[in-house]
């Protein structure tokens, strides 16, 4: 398979994720605005939101998919069977166990990741009812995350990838349909996330039936892969998870300060992620199985040239993403949130945290593209190290920016950190030999910075001025902020093409 068509493919199903993301934020920020009810459903929705991306998509896929492919590639079917089902079922297991702490904790989870709230005794319960009912979410998208890299591991990049749409409708249907049933109409939102885990572990299920490799319970634990998973996994869960971390540490800090700051920092967290899912996630997802084919094969060098390949097409197409985001924050946060409740103020503030935030892209595509680069050989010991101090560096800028940046600061130390944390893994694949940059970097970085700036410069000037995007109609916004990113990317991609750039340049078969 080429791995460029995969990318596309995995992009595309995520890109139809992130805009039905958008069209529920906007009924969220419509219905809700940014106040006492979107703050106490962001911090309940963040907790499970926190352990799917440890458990699942972080420390259980990077310790899962190396080894699932080590036996797929040397031992076979019937190994890789064995294994799956008793890795499933000591997986739901423990998610059981976490779930139900989480329901009958919920108290002691919304005073710590929100501790603030306790002054507001409304807003302290509110949340703690939607994290009983959000909680079991973690259950089923764990699983979903087992189902990704089985089918990750066999090509199946589409099915997985288009698992996120499901999440989204529910969460649309509910905000429209069920809230004006509900009192306080915000805990349909609880129930919508509930039912999009149930309907994606469900998209699943046929799927892995074609590959004979639908999980049975088992009351045997005996596979040494399972062990090897559970070694991995545990220290994976700080590896992998720092960024999802500082976020929570944030929210602690965003509670302390004016009401909407969880809601802002959400919703610019929510713009920063259309472009990180759609080239950070998708390029790990791609990258780790033929990684570990590799060093499964012992080939080096193919190993180095794959990393060289995902890191250029980081730069390629994250690095504009970063300087548009930050461009374009206001046509994009008007048109798609200034509505019913979200005010100008609302703007405004999300304006602040997404310039911060988008100081930081690159570094967080790039840690989705470097850990990999560890994971796939079973390395854990480095990025863990990486992780901690990057995760103590975060919460030393917190301190130093939240009080005379407000909620702006926390954001900009989610992106400095992201610099630095992909800074350093870089350093250290390059000083273990792992990774050898190949020739002809420096030409390559001037090219998309005059790219970059170019593009820049141009949508800077031709996106006018604040006061008629806050006074437009959404079809205005949307036909306008259309054309700006259309020439945007038009231009972007003219000025690489005038200085030699082509796209069979970034052909590349998967392992």
């Amino acid at each position: 398979m080429n791995l460029l068509k995969a990318l596309a493919a995995v992009s595309s199903m995520t890109l139809l994720s992130r805009i039905l993301g958008f069209v529920r934020d906007a009924v969220i920020a419509r219905t809700f605005g940014a106040g006492m009810m979107t703050d106490a459903f962001f911090v309940a929705f963040k907790i499970p939101n926190l352990l799917r991306r440890m458990f699942a998509e972080g420390a259980f896929s990077q310790a899962f998919v190396p080894i699932l492919a080590e036996y797929k590639n040397r031992l076979g079917h019937d190994a890789t069977k064995t294994l799956v089902d008793q890795v499933a079922t000591a997986l739901t297991l423990v998610l059981v166990v976490v779930a139900l702490l989480g329901i009958f904790g919920a108290p002691w989870v919304a005073y710590i990741s929100a501790p603030g709230f306790r002054t507001d005794g409304e807003k302290f319960a509110l949340t703690v009812t939607l994290l009983q009912i959000t909680f079991p979410y973690i259950v089923f998208i764990s699983l979903v995350a087992l189902a990704a890299g089985i089918l990750n591991t066999h090509s199946k990049f589409s099915v997985p990838a288009f698992a996120p749409v499901l999440l989204n409708v529910a969460m649309i249907a509910a905000a429209l349909w069920i809230a004006p049933h509900v009192d306080p109409p915000v805990l349909a939102l609880g129930w919508g996330v509930a039912l999009g885990g149930v309907l994606q572990l469900a998209w699943m299920v046929p799927h892995l039936k074609k590959l004979d490799l639908l999980p049975r319970p088992t009351t045997h634990f005996n596979d040494p892969g399972v062990r090897r998973v559970g070694r991995l996994m545990a220290p994976a869960l700080l590896g992998v998870s720092v960024a999802q971390i500082s976020l929570l540490i944030n929210t602690v800090f965003a509670s302390f300060l004016a009401t909407g700051s969880v809601s802002w920092l959400y919703y610019a967290d929510r713009l920063m992620e259309f472009p990180a899912g759609m080239l950070g996630v998708a390029l790990g997802t791609i990258l780790l199985p033929s990684l570990a084919k590799h060093y499964a094969d012992d080939s080096p060098a193919e190993y180095s040239k794959l990393l060289d390949w995902g890191l250029r097409l980081t730069l390629l197409l994250a690095f504009p993403a970063a300087a548009a985001l930050a461009v374009l924050a206001v046509p994009l946060i008007t048109t798609l949130f200034h509505y019913g409740a979200f005010n100008a103020l609302d703007v405004s503030m999300t304006q602040q945290a997404l310039l911060a935030y988008s100081l930081g892209l690159l570094g967080l595509i790039l840690v989705k593209v470097l850990a990999p680069g560890f994971y796939a050989r079973q390395n854990i010991k480095t990025p863990v190290k990486v992780a901690i101090f990057t995760l103590i560096v975060t919460q030393l800028m917190n301190l130093a920016f939240y009080k005379p940046l407000g909620h702006a600061g926390l954001a900009l130390s989610i992106g400095l950190a992201a610099c630095l944390n992909a800074g350093l893994l870089l350093h250290l694949l390059k000083k273990h030999k792992v990774y050898q940059p190949q020739p002809g970097w420096a030409g390559y970085f001037t090219r998309v910075l005059l790219a970059v700036l170019l593009m820049s410069a141009a949508l800077f000037y031709a996106m006018g001025d604040t006061q008629w995007w806050l006074a437009a109609g959404f079809a205005e916004r949307a036909l306008r902020l259309a054309l700006l990113v259309g020439g945007g990317v038009a231009l972007y991609f003219a000025a690489l093409g005038a200085m030699g750039f082509r796209p069979r340049q970034f052909t590349r078969r998967a392992a």
